[in-house]
């Protein structure tokens, strides 16, 4: 390739500036995720939601993304990715303020069902124009590993932001967040971003939109009912409902001249491999989280702001191991990089298994480390090589597909891991006489019961109560070791990309995907 053209692929200062724009979003994403997590136990007191209701209220966000996430990726294709994301921006604002507002918990879960449609248009529009303003495929990578590094920064300052505004305000002003980080991208993002359309993008086929979000809804449902009540004719009815509505648009998609999903995407093996890494992985992370951030603030006794600066080391350890993996990947292959990530995250996840209520948090943060630790590499490369695994044309849809992957995994943790839990917490807990029946439904339920009760019996309602709910943590736990130890094996032996500082990049005959020269094909752009 010649030195022009070398020239010519490579990003300038504007594009590096727009990737602090595009990491706004990412930044926010990663904020209200770890904040909403530390504020359950308040919004559990300031609304009284059932389980059920305060399972949605975190994980209809998440649902809402992975369903639409393909969608809008193509829907910015047609309009503008640029004109996209301002418009979500705006939307998700509007909609953060109705959350901080809410005084039921439907409401609440309207407004959260509102910030993951917008949320939806975000993601795919900032990878999308990530992978097109940064057409060089070693600068592609830095940018992408800066871009999810975000992520990792937002979780570090999630919980301490959260932790404080939580200590001394009420809880709908963890919401307040994502105002001004909105505004900022309305501002600063056409300025600095130049617009993408895809002119020979197909149309929207609004039908497989509204199936594949058919098809995802009814199946979460009736796994989180299962895990609550265990197995019924309307949960059961509508798993059954769910996958025939997925056949449906397995179906559809293979008929289309335009797909909305590429299936030929699932026939390459590394793509397979790394997409059922990162949604495995996700799910675990989301279920570990929402479970350990309870558990510092009801078992251990923490104000919301210590037990923020309680989970700084698990963040901190995810970005230094999110910024150091893409230079370790430069000399050893990305798969085994990931895949000794996975293996910490393993021991970390036994630590969380074999931790119980009465020996202090200690092993419980110092397990929750581990497991972020371990998480940094994938969460800094799995991006990238499930876009670099497919051709070059596929990237958008590739990305698209990454994207959903992981927001459906965070969400599925929570919504199947958390229902687990809670079914572990009920079984196990053992009610005083008189205890009201939502003692035994949360354990910030028990709390609140235990208030109203003598000394002998609220200390032993609340005896029982943290030593069911850290047993539903262990359960996690070793569901969570198991899929990092299976998921780091299958990562090693499947995904064979080389080195990024190996020289040169694959045609994709061997599935590395990527041209020849290392850049991706242009599209039309404007100013």
């Amino acid at each position: 390739m010649s030195t022009t053209a070398e020239a010519s692929s490579q990003a300038g200062p504007r594009e590096w500036l727009g990737l602090a724009v595009l990491a706004l979003p990412t930044l926010l994403l990663s904020i209200d995720v770890s904040v909403l997590h530390l504020a359950v136990p308040h919004i559990s007191e300031g609304l009284d939601p059932s389980a059920a209701q305060m399972l949605w209220i975190i994980d209809i966000y998440g649902f809402l993304i992975a369903g639409f996430l393909v969608a809008m990726g193509t829907l910015g294709d047609r309009i503008g990715r640029r004109k996209l994301l301002l418009i979500g921006a705006a939307a998700f604002g509007l909609a953060s303020l109705a959350a901080v507002y809410a005084d039921s918990p439907a409401m609440l879960i309207a407004a959260r069902a509102a910030m993951g449609i917008a949320g939806a248009t975000l993601m795919p529009s900032t990878l999308a124009l990530i992978i097109n303003m940064f057409r060089d495929a070693r600068q592609r990578g830095v940018a992408i590993a800066v871009w999810v590094t975000m992520f990792s920064v937002g979780i570090a300052l999630g919980p301490v932001v959260g932790g404080a505004m939580l200590e001394y305000f009420w809880w709908g002003s963890v919401f307040l967040l994502g105002v001004p980080i909105m505004g900022v991208l309305l501002v600063a993002g056409p300025l600095l971003l130049p617009e993408y359309r895809d002119e020979e993008a197909g149309r929207l086929d609004l039908t497989s939109a509204v199936l594949s979000l058919a098809a995802i809804l009814p199946v979460i449902y009736g796994l989180k009912e299962i895990a609550n009540d265990g197995f019924g004719p309307v949960p059961v009815l509508s798993l059954v409902v769910g996958l025939a509505v997925g056949v449906l648009f397995v179906r559809r998609q293979r008929t289309l001249e335009s797909p909305l999903l590429d299936l030929k995407l699932f026939g390459n093996p590394t793509f397979r491999a790394a997409l059922l890494t990162l949604l495995l992985s996700m799910l675990v992370a989301g279920g570990t989280y929402l479970t350990v951030t309870q558990f510092l603030q009801l078992v251990g006794g923490l104000s919301p702001m210590k037990a923020g600066l309680y989970l700084l080391p698990a963040a901190f350890a995810l970005i230094v191991t999110a910024v150091v993996s893409p230079m370790a990947a430069a000399k050893i292959r990305p798969a085994y990089v990931v895949a000794a990530g996975l293996a910490v995250s393993g021991v970390g996840h036994v630590m969380l298994s074999l931790a119980d209520s009465s020996s202090g948090i200690a092993q419980v943060v110092t397990g929750f480390a581990f497991v972020y630790a371990g998480g940094g590499p994938l969460i800094a490369l799995g991006t990238d090589i499930v876009v670099g695994s497919a051709q070059p044309e596929q990237a958008g849809s590739a990305a698209a597909i990454s994207e959903t992957s992981t927001e459906l995994g965070m969400a599925l943790g929570v919504a199947l891991l958390g229902s687990l839990g809670a079914a572990v917490y009920r079984s196990g807990v053992e009610l005083p006489s008189g205890a009201p029946e939502a003692a035994g439904d949360t354990l910030a339920g028990a709390a609140e019961a235990a208030q109203g009760m003598s000394a002998e019996v609220a200390t032993a309602l609340l005896a029982s109560a943290r030593d069911a709910f850290t047993d539903g943590m262990n359960v996690i736990g070793a569901i969570g070791a198991v899929v990092a130890l299976a998921s780091a094996v299958l990562v090693a032996v499947v995904i064979k990309l080389p080195a990024t500082g190996a020289g040169g990049d694959s045609d994709g005959a061997d599935g590395s995907g990527g041209s020849a020269d290392g850049t991706v094909p242009a599209v039309n752009v404007e100013a």
